[in-house]
């Protein structure tokens, strides 16, 4: 019998709305050893889709309407994000590196 192995894993994850304000929350999550990065990618595209986010707090919980949001940032990067649809190989462009590739 093959034994499942559980890691706890967080993310910090950035929402900016569209009138102007930002809320950063870290996100803590059991993956077993047995999730295939497929499972994930799905359960991500699967939420982008979904018209309200529902994040529980230890102190409350928290409805995001997702058409409120520009812009979703998530660290450490999800790797396991693959496809047509994603841009695997970016870099961020600020005053400091620009130009300087090439």
């Amino acid at each position: 019998m093959q034994s499942v192995q559980s890691t706890t894993s967080s993310w910090e994850i950035t929402f900016y709305y569209i009138n102007g304000e930002k809320e950063t929350f870290n996100i803590y999550s059991s993956i077993s050893s047995d999730t295939v990065n497929q499972d994930v990618r799905k359960e991500i595209s699967r939420l982008l889709k979904e018209e309200w986010w529902t994040l529980k707090t230890q102190e409350q919980t928290i409805f995001i309407k997702s058409s409120n949001l520009l812009k979703v940032e998530i660290k450490p990067p999800l790797n396991s994000m693959e496809g047509e649809e994603f841009f695997s190989n970016a870099e961020r462009v600020t005053a400091l590196t620009r130009g300087a590739r090439f």
